[in-house]
């Protein structure tokens, strides 16, 4: 019986990033319409994301996070998906998350994604929790991680600072079963 691919569900399938993602990453980092979301305050040059992606391989328990592409069916990358501060003693790791065209938003990427993250942060990596920061007018993202099985556990008041003025953030986890 062949194995399951731990990095593929439904529509997607993530794969780590490659040199000729240079561009898509340079595009995505460098659109300041989702520097809010991700809590980036400068651009990125090629340079410093080639760099990046020279040390993307690198053991992601030393470096405590690892990148995933987002890619499609056809073989065509619509985002990317993170595990971040990944801590091995608590088993837990933060969860970011990006689809970045317009078009592909709401058609299942993002939910198939953060199933194989579960998946792969459960089965591949040992961890037993995975947690999201959501600002509180980022309605698709909030119901995303709810329909993903996230508990809402604390709302921080007046957390982030932008340039509309503060907004509030909320707290998810998911506790993984296995």
């Amino acid at each position: 019986m062949p194995t399951p691919n731990l990095l593929s569900f439904g529509k997607v399938v993530l794969r780590p990033p490659e040199p000729s993602d240079l561009d898509l990453l340079y595009t995505w980092e460098n659109d300041t319409s989702l520097w809010e979301i991700s809590n980036t305050h400068a651009p990125f040059s090629r340079q410093v994301l080639a760099r990046y992606l020279e040390n993307a391989g690198r053991d992601l328990y030393e470096q405590k996070q690892v990148r995933l592409i987002i890619q499609e069916e056809s073989g065509r990358a619509v985002g990317a998906a993170d595990l971040f501060d990944i801590d091995l003693f608590h088993q837990r790791a933060g969860v970011g998350i990006m689809v970045h065209l317009r078009e592909d938003r709401h058609l299942g990427y993002a939910s198939d994604a953060l199933k194989v993250l579960d998946q792969y942060a459960l089965e591949g990596i040992g961890l037993r929790q995975l947690y999201a920061a959501v600002a509180e007018d980022n309605t698709p993202s909030l119901g995303l991680f709810q329909k993903a099985g996230y508990e809402c556990t604390g709302i921080r008041k007046k957390w982030l600072h932008t340039l509309y003025g503060w907004k509030d953030e909320w707290f998810f986890q998911k506790i993984l079963s296995g």
